[in-house]
């Protein structure tokens, strides 16, 4: 009962005091938000990172299909090829990995 008061205690303070800062400081965040993402090392950072993760992941799937082999349904094989082609192609992916165009 001690950790549900104290979390609603928290809650309504931080719903209190964000009220009270107001738009004026939501728009402060976001200018900040987006100078940092429009910064030069952030932006190598994170393509590095995404190249890293598409090695990573490259190098799983063919581990993954060298131990699994045929017996996965086609159904599925054909969505994964069908996904892989359409990626390699600059088609834009949301946060699933799925495009989204």
């Amino acid at each position: 009962m001690r950790y549900k008061l104290t979390f609603v205690v928290g809650l309504t303070l931080g719903y209190v005091l964000g009220t009270r800062a107001g738009r004026e400081r939501y728009e402060q965040l976001k200018k900040s938000a987006r100078q940092v993402a429009q910064n030069p090392a952030v932006r190598n950072t994170a393509e590095t990172a995404a190249q890293q993760g598409r090695q990573y992941a490259g190098k799983a799937y063919h581990a993954v299909s060298d131990k699994v082999g045929d017996r996965v349904p086609e159904s599925v094989t054909q969505r994964v090829r069908s996904l892989r082609d359409h990626n390699t192609h600059g088609a834009p992916e949301d946060d699933w990995g799925t495009s989204t165009t």
